[in-house]
């Protein structure tokens, strides 16, 4: 239950950023950055960090950039403000908390992914 805490109260402090702004150099950059982190489930995430909540955001944050740049997504298309972009991030934390919860085992990339298509409705 810990997990689904620790990943609740740190999706919170998501900044899901759009990723048309970022130049080439820099995306290429993030998505290196990302390939170490790939591989982990909701209970790896929380024990390779010790539950440190700013580094499970900084794992979910990675991931949500490989999702958002796999489909070439520019989020300012489904949020220009940032009421906006707190509705979506609080449905998020909600679609990632319930995937964590149904499989804590499962690797977490894929329930990042499918928060992501969820609360774009993609």
């Amino acid at each position: 239950m810990a997990i689904i805490r620790l990943l609740g109260i740190g999706a919170a402090a998501l900044a899901i950023s759009a990723l048309s702004a970022t130049a080439d150099e820099e995306l290429d950059q993030m998505l290196k950055e990302a390939l170490p982190v790939m591989q982990h489930s909701c209970d790896t995430a929380v024990e390779e960090t010790g539950g440190n909540e700013e580094a499970i955001v900084d794992i979910v944050r990675k991931m949500v950039v490989v999702s958002l740049a796999n489909r070439d997504i520019d989020l300012s298309d489904y949020a220009d403000t940032e009421e906006e972009r707190e509705v979506l991030r609080a449905e998020f934390i909600e679609v990632l908390r319930a995937g964590c919860e149904a499989d804590r085992k499962g690797l977490l990339a894929g329930i990042v992914d499918t928060a992501v298509k969820t609360v774009l409705k993609l």
